[in-house]
């Protein structure tokens, strides 16, 4: 009998998004092939402090425990730290003072937002040298960063909406110079986000200078850099990408908002049963647009040298206009997300996906194992 795959499921994390990556670690655990992998959940608080398998099972909703208490995650319950073992793939535990050994053979970072997506964490794995699911540092920081993501897909020759950006400091120095330049170079209406974040936490729509002001407060409480971005009246349209250096889109999904109660689609509306909005996948688009998407996606993953998944999200005018609005190197992948949702359709069921994503991470493991790392 072939020995089952050890897949570390790290989850949590210091960010905003903290609760969506629970509910993505859920989702990966109670999907993946139980009799091809076994699963180690590695939890990160809120603080950052990274839990024993056993405490981080309990973070977990009770299907995920229950799924879990199949396994021996052992007793320990104290907080470990991680390091990497250079001599073989793994990690190493210290507990209590005494190293010891728990070897991983690929690591599935289902973390969201600063300190997960941001390239913090892929930089960690890749200097420990472990195989591990996603985008590398470079293309982490990139896709994190919507101002320098949309640096690259210009340079890609691919259209974005107007925007604008600035620093909290600048903000707090001379919020009057601040607002007279959004204004003339942006206007209103507009949305303000933090530059480095997803899943809308910290966005809000502005629609005059007060409104304005209270936006980039609230978006200067999760990040040092702000991004104000012009209104653009269109459909959100989403392709889901799977791949290393030749990536493959999925069908496109599009959020449909049925009330005007919903201002936009926030993080509520997103993660909540609101009943103002549904996931249509595919896209009720022709198949010409449908082949423009996928081919775009295509162009804005290799942009930022993206590698493992991410999804790509547009806007999709009324004159057939489409625009590249931002990438996410590690979408949701929760029951409402719709990264899971457009493989699906594209009938790629979720296990499978997450059999390519762990087959994607060790086939780029090994071919960064080609490097030379010494004269």
């Amino acid at each position: 009998m072939k020995k089952k795959l050890r897949v570390g499921i790290i989850f949590g994390g210091r960010s905003g998004e903290h609760e969506v990556s629970v509910r993505s670690a859920r989702s990966v655990i109670e999907a993946i092939d139980k009799s091809r992998y076994e699963v180690v959940p590695i939890a990160i608080t809120k603080e950052g402090n990274w839990l024993a398998p056993a405490a981080s099972a309990e973070l977990l909703p009770a299907s995920a425990q229950r799924l879990l208490a199949k396994q021996n995650l052992g007793d320990s319950k104290e907080d470990v730290a991680i390091i990497g073992d250079p001599s073989r793939s793994g990690l190493m535990k210290l507990d209590g003072g005494q190293a010891k050994s728990e070897r991983l053979d690929v690591v599935f970072p289902v973390l969201h937002g600063t300190f997960g997506e941001d390239g913090t964490i892929q930089g960690l794995l890749e200097m420990a040298a472990i195989p591990f699911v996603g985008c590398g540092t470079l293309a982490s920081a990139c896709g994190m960063d919507k101002v320098t993501m949309k640096a690259l897909f210009n340079e890609a020759g691919l259209p974005i909406c107007r925007h604008a950006w600035l620093l909290r400091s600048e903000w707090e120095d001379d919020q009057a110079e601040v607002t007279r330049r959004i204004t003339r170079e942006i206007g209103f209406p507009c949305f303000v986000k933090p530059a480095n974040l997803g899943s809308s936490v910290g966005v809000s729509k502005a629609a005059d200078k007060a409104s304005l002001a209270k936006a980039i407060d609230l978006a200067a409480r999760y990040d040092r850099k702000i991004i104000v971005e012009e209104l653009v009246d269109a459909r959100e349209i989403e392709c889901a990408v799977i791949g290393n250096d030749e990536p493959r889109a999925s069908l496109p999904g599009e959020y449909v908002i049925h009330k005007e109660s919903a201002r936009f689609l926030d993080y509520a509306e997103k993660y909540s049963s609101t009943g103002n909005v549904d996931f249509i996948v595919p896209a009720k688009v022709s198949k010409a647009t449908t082949k423009e998407i996928q081919k775009m996606a295509a162009t804005a993953y290799k942009a930022i040298d993206a590698s493992g998944l991410s999804r790509v999200d547009f806007f999709l005018k009324k004159n057939g206009e489409l625009l590249v609005n931002e990438i996410n190197t590690l979408p949701g992948l929760t029951d409402v997300s719709g990264f899971p949702k457009m493989w699906e359709a594209t009938s790629v069921p979720f296990p499978r996906v997450i059999d390519q994503l762990i087959e994607l991470a060790i086939e780029r493991h090994r071919e960064r194992g080609l490097n030379e790392t010494s004269i």
